[in-house]
């Protein structure tokens, strides 16, 4: 599960991005960038996958992601026919350019309930759905104005979940990006091995106890927890995928299964069974 930083460049003439069913669905792309986006996709049925959060969808799914936060391509491992649209724009499009608009006040606050990441259902989702599969025909005024538009009508809506994803330490990133980069590669190739704290503070080059204060005072959890927290997120795209929770447990790096599941529901709310049976989904409609 390697992680990229994306890099994006808005449209010719416009001031972000229109990106249409890109075909990425044999590739598991893991990725994060600083511009907010908005998606919507369309297929029988997939994954969505953003920072902590990780569950299925039905038919279609409509997100907002907020900057830094990492998220899996929407249409990853589906086999039948998938549309999407994704909007990328700069994460200080509102608050620069609208801040002391009046009028923009409800999007302002939408804005910040997307720092941590929203889906919509029910008629929301089919409305913006709909409005968002004709923006690529518009004039590019017109896009930003059906833009605003939009997130006017999202700012409104109830109906939503709140996917509380965080991002990887945002600040990290921005300040000490190739030191964060170095700490969550490492896990990522290493999370199936037992937890050897002494190996990753040398490759930082810190003792292990400087290195145990800097990965908790930058990610606000132990490094132990966050390689657990990882290991369960690729426990739940295994069990997601039809794996059955001995095979969930120890492709994952867990070498106890009763250690394993009890870890799965602090950190899921659900047992592992439970999350199997669900598809992941929680809170949907």
């Amino acid at each position: 599960m390697k992680l990229h930083l994306e890099t994006i460049q808005p449209d010719s003439g416009s001031s972000f991005r229109i990106l249409l069913t890109p075909k990425l669905n044999e590739i598991f792309y893991w990725h994060f960038h600083p511009e907010i986006e908005i998606v919507y996709v369309e297929a029988e049925q997939g994954i969505r996958h953003i920072g902590d959060h990780i569950s299925t969808y039905a038919e279609s799914d409509l997100a907002l992601i907020g900057s830094y936060i990492p998220h899996l391509n929407f249409d990853y491992g589906v086999k039948t026919t998938v549309e999407t649209v994704v909007i990328q724009l700069q994460q200080d499009f509102f608050s620069e350019r609208f801040v002391h608009l009046p009028e923009f006040n409800d999007i302002l606050v939408l804005f910040e309930r997307v720092k941590t990441g929203i889906a919509f259902y029910g008629d929301t989702k089919k409305e913006i759905g709909r409005r968002l599969k004709k923006i690529s025909l518009l004039g590019k005024f017109d896009q930003l104005l059906e833009l605003l538009s939009i997130f006017q009508f999202l700012s409104q809506s109830q109906e939503f979940i709140s996917l509380h994803a965080r991002p990887i330490s945002s600040q990290a990133i921005i300040k000490q990006q190739a030191r964060m980069l170095t700490i969550y590669q490492h896990v990522e190739e290493h999370f199936k091995e037992k937890i050897d704290t002494q190996q990753i503070a040398n490759k930082i080059h810190l003792s292990v106890p400087a290195f145990c204060r800097y990965f908790k005072q930058t990610a606000k959890v132990t490094y132990t927890d966050f390689v657990n927290q990882f290991r369960i997120r690729h426990a739940q795209k295994l069990l997601l995928q039809h794996h059955n929770v001995t095979e969930a447990c120890f492709d994952s790096g867990f070498e106890n299964l009763s250690y394993f599941t009890r870890t799965f529901t602090k950190i899921t709310g659900q047992r592992p069974s439970e999350f199997r049976k669900n598809r992941g989904i929680v809170g949907l409609r």
